[in-house]
């Protein structure tokens, strides 16, 4: 199972990503993302060709909860050139914006609402929306299944792994090695984690981020290789 470290504290990009992001360099991080709020448009240029520097992966998560907003978002993807798209429920709108680029797009699926984002629906309407989502052409799905209000995230995981052929990226609400290790037994392929790390979640002892990271790493190294 992947890690993707978010560069994100409360749904937002923090300030100063492009320090934290020369902190964590040298670990060896596959997959690196960020929210399309909290970092103006050249940071976030900035900060998308490091990540490529690194020889990781990017990903960008639309946290925008409007039609147009998301879609927007969508054109910055390009724009800024990231390799994956994640968030919007926007489906066919946003893989036409999307058309003629290389990003991969993994849409939410439920019904996420508010900010910092909550996930209603029931692990069939997750199904479902899996279901649409890979009909449409989408790489996957982004599920926030730790923020979940109507369902047990597990419950939510395992739908969605039956109905995804695509790739299961789990967001939102993850800061211990022990919801981790659940993830991967239920089928998740990748997970993030932004807020916890950076408020101390994951480890209280730990003074810096690289220490924050350390149980995170060697808990995915238990799940098995990662991409």
């Amino acid at each position: 199972m992947d890690f993707i470290l978010m560069l994100t504290r409360a749904d937002r990009t923090v300030s100063d990503c492009l320090h934290t992001l020369d902190a964590v360099a040298g670990l060896g991080l596959r997959h690196i993302g960020f929210k399309d709020v909290g970092a103006d448009p050249a940071t976030l240029r900035q900060l998308t060709a490091r990540i490529r520097d690194l020889g990781a992966i990017s990903y960008l998560e639309v946290v925008s909860t409007s039609r147009a907003a998301a879609l927007e978002s969508a054109r910055v993807a390009v724009d800024l050139g990231v390799d994956s798209l994640m968030g919007g429920t926007w489906i066919e709108e946003t893989l036409g914006v999307l058309d003629g680029s290389d990003l991969a797009y993994l849409p939410f699926v439920g019904e996420p609402t508010g900010h910092p984002t909550r996930l209603g629906g029931t692990p069939g309407r997750i199904a479902e929306d899996c279901r649409r989502a890979g009909a449409a052409g989408c790489a996957g799905v982004d599920l926030l299944a730790y923020r979940a209000t109507q369902a047990d995230p597990l419950d939510m995981v395992r739908a969605a792994r039956a109905a995804t052929a695509g790739r299961l990226v789990v967001a939102g609400s993850i800061s211990g090695t022990a919801q981790i290790a659940a993830l991967a037994a239920a089928g998740a392929d990748a997970f993030t984690i932004g807020s916890a790390l950076f408020d101390g979640s994951v480890d209280p002892t730990a003074a810096t981020l690289p220490r924050q990271l350390a149980p995170v790493l060697a808990a995915v190294a238990a799940t098995g290789d990662g991409d």
